[in-house]
């Protein structure tokens, strides 16, 4: 069973959280918190393994947080929440303590598979910002291709299609390229999504890090 604690400054985004969670028989919430003083309070009380902290969580700023967690309960593991996709905001939640990041747009079984991959010691980004990370590396660093589609099982063509999308072709356009239908570029862009979430997170991160989009 994972501990869970839930973050939100708002109550109604925090009653949604925990009906989009309870259908996961693996998660038992334990705490919430609607402040950085609150968050702090419940935990030695709550006792939780995850925090599901929300980045815009009220006073004290929860980038101040993070630091603080990471020396005051090591074994805590945190699963930032937030509105932006922005790789420096994310690449700052990282660096300051985070596990995994979600962002507040995503729903209620990607979260639910953030909290179960960061609670089992693995990090954890969302789809939407594991694809854009994707399309920088292909951009960045076309040679390293070969590497990411070997690390996170990607076959030629996803690969292909994920340069087309670093290139800000839709789908129709890429459809159009490659002499095939959208349905199946749409396919292959959920194939790409797919691929990059909890079994392979670890390796996206990695070869991330690895461009200088995130810290090791």
């Amino acid at each position: 069973m994972i501990r869970l604690l839930l973050t939100d400054g708002h109550p109604p985004a925090r009653e949604a959280l925990r009906i989009g969670i309870a259908p996961a028989a693996e998660i038992k919430i334990v705490g919430e918190a609607s402040t950085g003083d609150e968050l702090l309070a419940e935990l030695a009380a709550a006792t939780p393994a995850v925090v599901l902290l929300d980045l815009n969580l009220p006073g004290p700023d929860a980038f101040a947080l993070l630091p603080a967690l990471r020396r005051q309960y090591p074994q805590l593991r945190v699963l930032a929440r937030g509105e932006l996709t922005n790789e420096h905001y994310v690449t700052r939640a990282f660096d300051l303590g985070a596990h995994g990041y979600v962002l507040k747009s995503s729903r209620p079984a990607e979260l639910v598979q953030g909290v179960k991959t960061v609670a089992a010691g693995r990090p954890f980004l969302c789809s939407s910002i594991g694809l854009a990370l994707l399309t920088r590396l292909f951009v960045h660093s076309p040679v390293v291709s070969d590497a990411a589609r070997e690390a996170l099982g990607l076959s030629k063509r996803e690969m292909e299609v994920l340069g087309l999308v670093a290139e800000g072709m839709t789908n129709a356009e890429i459809a159009d390229k490659l002499f095939t239908s959208k349905r199946t570029v749409e396919t292959h862009r959920q194939n790409i999504i797919a691929k990059t979430q909890a079994k392979n997170t670890a390796a996206l991160i990695k070869l991330a890090a690895r461009q200088g989009l995130l810290p090791e």
